[in-house]
């Protein structure tokens, strides 16, 4: 694996690792890494939304004009699915931190 990969790879694990501690602009990055195919993760809509939506849910202004752009990129069944998961990753940090 080249070097840029493997920095590529700890830059989204470390945004994963700073998300699971509810840092919004975390959840904006790893947004912006799916939206666009960066970082070492494959271009994914539903993934980019769910993280743009818990950042726009966390009051990041930005995040949720992303969100609204990928929005018109995605079917109705698309956008339920990441705001699925969405809701499954608040249920999970809210675990977790109990």
């Amino acid at each position: 694996m080249p070097a840029d990969e493997s920095r590529e790879d700890l830059l989204v694990a470390s945004c994963l690792a700073a998300a699971a501690q509810g840092d919004t602009s975390a959840y904006y990055d790893l947004g912006v890494a799916y939206s666009t195919g960066s970082h070492g993760v494959d271009c994914d809509l539903i993934e980019a939304h769910k993280w743009f939506n818990l950042a726009a849910v966390a009051g990041h202004a930005e995040a949720a004009m992303c969100r609204a752009d990928i929005s018109d990129e995605m079917t109705a069944r698309e956008v339920a699915e990441a705001q699925r998961r969405a809701r499954e990753w608040l249920g999970a940090s809210t675990r977790r931190a109990a």
